[in-house]
């Protein structure tokens, strides 16, 4: 049985959510994993109640799947998935990118450039996706706009197991690739160079893409 703290604090439903969710991205429960709600509820010492609603909760996510005949198992992106999370986020990150190119203070590029460098520290594949989810947050929050960045929450946890399929197809100089990557994007927000720093969010966004359907 997967071992998780005892959930304790907050609303429970939303404490056990959280625990959940971090197992997921951390590995312990891959795409396409059984979720039980009688070994949840034993690992987290809570009664099933809060386990199932945690569990709604991450299905609106997208993150699980219930279905009657297999119960609830994390999920697993389709083709089609992959697709249209790729095409809505590209369609998000061009309406961040030019807002933050063009109006982002001082202090909005600073907090991206230190969301990249804390990809230093990264020393595992979940790591550095948890920095690259950051990073994109941080790029989120620059522009400014209440309505975008609620459209990139929406989609959020579902890109987060997007690039973790990722890493579990291959990893192979994903970490300094990923570091390398995210200091040319700050520069390019840093020089306000539009166009050249859409050109590399989509190259960057395309390296995942590409690994996520070359077998298919």
């Amino acid at each position: 049985m997967t071992k998780m703290g005892p959930a304790r604090r907050r609303g429970l439903s939303t404490e056990v959510a959280d625990e959940i969710r971090a197992a997921i991205f951390d590995g312990r429960y891959p795409p396409g994993a059984a979720l039980r709600e009688v070994e949840l509820s034993e690992a987290l010492e809570v009664s099933r109640g809060p386990v199932r609603e945690a569990l709604q909760k991450l299905e609106r996510e997208g993150l699980v799947r219930a279905e009657w005949h297999r119960g609830t198992t994390v999920a697993a992106l389709s083709v089609q998935d992959v697709a249209e999370l790729d095409s809505l986020r590209g369609a998000l990150e061009v309406l961040a990118v030019r807002r933050v190119a063009d109006q982002a203070s001082d202090a909005d590029l600073a907090a991206i450039e230190k969301a990249a460098v804390a990809m230093d520290r990264a020393e595992t594949p979940h790591e550095m996706v948890r920095c690259d989810i950051a990073f994109h947050d941080a790029v989120y929050a620059a522009a400014h706009h209440t309505r975008l960045a609620q459209a990139w929450e929406a989609i959020r946890s579902q890109v987060h197991l997007f690039l973790i399929t990722r890493v579990n197809l291959s990893s192979d100089g994903y970490l300094e690739l990923i570091r390398q990557e995210h200091r040319d994007l700050v520069a390019a927000l840093r020089l306000g160079n539009v166009e050249g720093a859409l050109k590399l969010f989509a190259e960057h966004r395309k390296h995942a893409f590409d690994v996520l359907t070359s077998g298919s």
